[in-house]
């Protein structure tokens, strides 16, 4: 009963910047976390950034300083602002929200970084 729906990515030249955004709507009270992974071709899906309902934000270490998670808990929604973009952040993104004890996908967003 939770939909999610992710948007803005593109394609970009590295070094350049993109901001995701993820939203969440349907029957539910307030999520309790939300997370951004990527998958690349050939490549398992990995955890890149994740902010809980209090604020704590996690990053995978290869994004740290590059990439900023944030949140607006009234719209229910979430944001990924990606900077200094790098041709291995090529992937899709994909946004997960946590609502009680269950996690919603979203259908993913392509980010491609041309050297």
């Amino acid at each position: 009963q939770v939909q999610v729906v992710e948007s803005g990515g593109g394609l970009v030249q590295a070094g350049g910047s993109l901001r995701l955004s993820c939203e969440a709507s349907g029957s539910f009270f307030g999520i309790n976390a939300m997370a951004w992974y990527r998958q690349a071709p050939g490549k398992q899906r990995e955890l890149v950034a994740q902010i809980t309902r209090g604020g704590t934000t996690n990053y995978v270490d290869s994004v740290k300083g590059r990439f900023t998670i944030s949140r607006d808990s009234a719209k229910n929604a979430g944001y990924l602002q990606m900077n200094s973009l790098k041709p291995e952040d090529t992937a899709i993104y994909y946004c997960n929200v946590i609502v009680l004890s269950l996690g919603y996908w979203g259908q993913g967003t392509q980010v491609t970084v041309s050297s």
